[in-house]
């Protein structure tokens, strides 16, 4: 595997909000998959105050190279004002796998 590849981690408010951005990343080809957690809660400060929510939390697999975009795609997407987008760099897995995602998330013109 040549390309390289990152998890990103994203949390929703609720679970349309994660099918729409799920759906509108891999549609796109800027993500390969997007798998769907329900029942996150987050515990955060927000504007000095300690907050608790109960989240989505979406697993987004795609290239490096693929990041602004997709991060222009959730901020346009999402209802936060700050949307979380933390990335994890992929340092293995089964190669077969990590080949599909680099091909997947190219763009959806090259999906097959």
């Amino acid at each position: 595997m040549k390309e390289k590849l990152i998890l990103c981690l994203c949390t929703v408010p609720d679970e349309a909000t994660g099918r729409k951005i799920a759906h509108a990343l891999v549609d796109s080809g800027l993500a390969a998959c997007v798998n769907r957690l329900p029942g996150v809660a987050s515990v955060y400060r927000w504007e000095g105050r300690i907050e608790e929510d109960a989240e989505e939390l979406l697993l987004i697999k795609t290239r490096a190279d693929r990041l602004s975009d997709l991060v222009d795609a959730v901020v346009r997407e999402h209802p936060y004002e700050l949307p979380e987008v933390l990335t994890v760099p992929v340092t293995g897995g089964l190669e077969g796998y990590l080949e599909w995602v680099a091909v997947s998330s190219r763009g959806a013109a090259t999906n097959e």
